[in-house]
């Protein structure tokens, strides 16, 4: 059975997609920080493999990459999906240690572990799909970004950043992304309820698993379709 590599899988998101991802036939490879009992839950409920995954940590990734191997795991694909929730704060309150630990989780402990996989296992069969989680709230081109998560826009940049360098340096790579708004998930605690109520007045919040569908989407469709449409 073919595995992808779900980072943050306990959470909201990455467990919505590690059952969708087994539903389709895949199994889930639920990477963890902290959360093991609940990243084991999502495995035994997904048939999937636990796996301890902490970005933030150089020695994690390359000890979880030493189990990422294509014997042990025929690796198809990677889901982006695990970031520290936003700390609300303007710009000029943004503390050091917080912009590193979003950085480091979005940005540069994915960057080291697609490295590890590129030359480990994706450059051997020259296939593969990876997936970066971004989001609505961070602005486009035609809407700003949200006050007051200026870490957390960073960040989500940065990772977009990683995904078109991954998409230009190996272009037999799919590479794509999804920018949910408002998910319905432990992410918003970090927001004040009144606040939220109202934005959902505005309109409804998604769900994990309506954003899970979404991900599906580019494992169902496949590299070689998934390039012809771009």
């Amino acid at each position: 059975m073919q595995s992808v590599l779900v980072t943050g899988g306990s959470g909201g998101i990455g467990a919505a997609v590690c059952r969708r991802l087994r539903t389709a036939g895949y199994r889930p490879i639920v990477g963890y920080a902290r959360n093991r009992e609940s990243a084991e839950t999502v495995a035994r409920q997904t048939d999937g493999i636990a796996l301890a995954l902490d970005l933030s940590d150089a020695a994690g990734i390359d000890a979880a990459l030493t189990q990422l191997t294509p014997e042990a795991a025929p690796l198809i694909g990677v889901v982006l999906a695990a970031s520290p929730p936003p700390r609300l704060a303007p710009l000029a309150q943004i503390e050091p240690e917080e912009l590193a630990e979003a950085w480091q989780v979005n940005v540069a402990g994915p960057q080291r572990l697609m490295a590890g996989l590129l030359r480990n296992v994706f450059r051997k069969s020259r296939e593969g799909t990876v997936v970066g989680v971004l989001s609505r709230v961070t602005g486009d081109a035609d809407a700003k970004a949200m006050a007051c998560v200026g870490a957390y826009t960073v960040a989500k940049y940065g990772l977009a950043g990683l995904l078109k360098a991954l998409a230009a340096d190996y272009p037999w790579l799919n590479v794509r992304s999804v920018s949910p708004g408002f998910v319905e998930t432990e992410m918003l605690r970090a927001f004040d309820p009144r606040f939220l109520e109202m934005m959902r007045r505005r309109a409804p919040f998604q769900q994990p698993d309506d954003v899970a569908q979404e991900i599906l989407c580019a494992f169902e469709r496949g590299p070689a379709a998934a390039k012809l449409s771009q």
